[in-house]
């Protein structure tokens, strides 16, 4: 079946979903409509690079080509299929070669525009490959969809980072990650732009030993708006998954975050965990977390969850005042420390640099 007719098959999803409890696809989709598809959308500028600038090698490659739909059983249909529907001329391959390894992190960076755009892209990582990859959104896109679905190879090593960054609009972000066997995987997440973004972030471990990090460092602020679920599988035995969430949110802004980790019958030894923190910047500002456990083996090592919600420790504020920072730069600090403790897990020295040195930027202009 076609992605169109797919998506115009489905009703319209209510808040009985947790994917759109909080945001609903009404206010998610470009125009409010959500029986219409929308067509002439534009794709966005991509530029493949190592992170000092200079060409990518040949092992990597972004080709333009159709990407027929792959339906599975773990994807929410509706903004997967609405994504494909509005990229048909916005169809990419990011494709990797076996035994790739590479020392300096690689950039894709997406310029999204100032209208309304989209790109579906399929990330196919070879067998024991070891990299680092940033995905680096920019623009100011009235909307923007990004769709990435695709599989990482056995025994592989990957460092995934989405740093969004759009100045204004709406984000869409659907992710669809197959994980390979014995293969380890940090993805980390970066919000500080959008005015609303709402993401669907989906992780399926269903080979033998597969190893997973989920990191999130969420900057909010003014009236931002955003929404991140993430859903990670274990449907094999020995598997390892942490989903662990920061989220700072000042002005009047609102973040959410819904984690669920579903453990199937079979998966034999998975380990699962999620903690959400969130720092809380003003006092008109809200932050939701909502963890969950499906767990349908007993013969696991464990899995947990946990929220905590707070202000800034004021006695932290007056130690650095004490010793001569501004309020002002007492304030970031305490903040861009909060936001390093999930961003200093997400790479290596060389990746965690360059990522602490972005959101610093960030944080300077959203807080001023």
């Amino acid at each position: 079946m076609k992605s169109e007719d797919l998506y115009l098959s489905m009703c319209e999803p209510d808040n009985a979903n947790h994917l759109w409890r909080y945001s609903p696809w009404k206010k998610v989709h470009p125009t409010g409509k959500v029986r219409e598809i929308p067509t002439n959308y534009l794709h966005p500028e991509m530029k493949l690079s190592l992170l000092d600038g200079s060409e990518a090698p040949d092992n990597f490659s972004v080709i333009k080509e159709d990407s027929p739909s792959k339906t599975n059983n773990f994807s929410d249909p509706v903004s997967m299929s609405f994504i494909e529907s509005v990229c048909r001329d916005s169809e990419f391959t990011l494709r990797v070669k076996n035994n790739t390894v590479l020392e300096q992190p690689i950039i894709l960076r997406i310029d999204s525009g100032l209208s309304k755009s989209a790109v579906n892209l399929s990330i196919e990582v070879g067998r024991h490959c070891e990299f680092e990859l940033i995905t680096l959104i920019e623009g100011e896109p009235d909307w923007f969809g990004l769709l990435r679905k695709g599989n990482i190879g056995e025994g592989s090593i990957i460092n995934d980072v989405v740093v969004g960054q759009m100045k204004r609009g709406t984000l869409l972000r659907v992710d669809a990650i197959n994980i390979g066997k014995d293969s380890q995987v940090r993805a980390g997440s970066i919000s500080s732009g959008s005015d609303r973004t709402k993401a669907d972030l989906r992780y399926m471990m269903d080979k033998d030993g597969s190893n997973l990090r989920v990191l999130g460092s969420i900057l909010s602020a003014e009236k931002m708006y955003i929404d991140h679920h993430i859903e990670i599988y274990h449907d094999a035995p020995e598997t390892y998954s942490r989903l662990d969430w920061h989220s700072a949110c000042g002005g009047k802004s609102r973040t959410i975050g819904t984690g669920m980790l579903r453990v199937s019958n079979g998966s034999k030894g998975a380990d699962a965990g999620q903690l959400f923190h969130n720092l809380l910047l003003s006092d008109k500002a809200e932050a939701d977390s909502i963890p969950e456990l499906e767990v349908s083996e007993n013969d696991v090592v464990g899995c947990g969850h946990g929220t905590a919600n707070g202000p800034i420790d004021e006695e932290q504020l007056f130690y650095l005042e004490a010793r001569g920072f501004s309020p002002d730069e007492a304030k970031d600090s305490l903040i861009a420390a909060f936001l390093n403790s999930t961003l200093s897990e997400m790479g290596s020295d060389a990746l965690h640099h360059w990522l602490a040195e972005n959101l610093q930027d960030e944080l300077k202009t959203l807080t001023t």
